[in-house]
């Protein structure tokens, strides 16, 4: 009754059977809508349910957390994939750092332009080794497997990153700050729920702080790393 693609690789796929199946109901994991020539968002077909995600809320609380515990008032940031997605991280995690500190500095890079770029462990540690280099206290990647390099840096520099999607203390126990954390369990919850209370339509579904779609981690394993000032405010 439903096929769910996770990740926005499978837009395409996903568009494309739901055209080929339109009795079968379809939900894609940061599906990816295309806009026509005025700007216009291209909704999907009928039958599948585009669920995306407010990162730049989520992104938004760990830029702050970040600048509130960085003494140097540097922050990094590590992208995967140059596109639109991780761009939202970026902007969220930039306006979190200005907000508690307007003169902080953002390092932002990313370590490429394809697919690719989301599983370069190397290019992760060489991003991150630079900016820990340029006085940078605290990474926040968004660069998929790219990121193990950047917690490998955070160890041998002894200075903090900031784990996405889920919680990736495992990482670089010690060094982890937090993780922006996606809630795809709940999106994903809600579509089977639609499905099953038939009540599914295709549109675009969208996972905010107030829905439960992002969030950042605090519990016994990072509490040590985040003053309570920082929490509080």
């Amino acid at each position: 009754n439903l096929v769910i693609g996770v990740g926005f690789i499978f837009t395409d796929d996903l568009a494309n059977l739901a055209k080929e199946y339109p009795n079968t109901a379809f939900a894609g994991i940061d599906y990816a809508l295309a806009t026509d020539a005025n700007g216009n968002v291209i909704p999907p077909p009928p039958n599948v349910a585009a669920l995306k995600f407010r990162e730049e809320e989520g992104s938004y609380l760990v830029g702050a957390l970040a600048a509130l515990v960085s003494h140097t008032k540097k922050v990094g940031f590590v992208g995967g994939m140059d596109i639109p997605l991780i761009h939202k991280f970026e902007a969220g995690y930039r306006a979190g750092v200005k907000k508690v500190c307007p003169d902080c500095q953002v390092i932002a890079q990313y370590a490429g332009v394809t697919p690719e770029a989301f599983k370069n462990p190397g290019k992760g540690k060489e991003l991150a080794l630079s900016q820990y280099n340029q006085g940078v206290e605290v990474i926040f990647h968004a660069s998929g497997s790219t990121g193990q390099g950047v917690f490998e840096a955070a160890r041998a520099t002894n200075k903090l990153a900031i784990g996405v999607d889920s919680d990736q203390n495992d990482e670089a126990p010690g060094h982890v700050l937090t993780s922006m954390v996606k809630g795809v369990n709940n999106a994903t919850y809600d579509a089977i729920q639609r499905v099953q209370n038939h009540t599914f339509k295709g549109g675009i579904y969208s996972f905010g702080l107030k829905e439960g779609g992002v969030g950042y981690i605090y519990d016994d394993r990072n509490r040590a790393l985040i003053p309570d000032s920082a929490r509080a405010r």
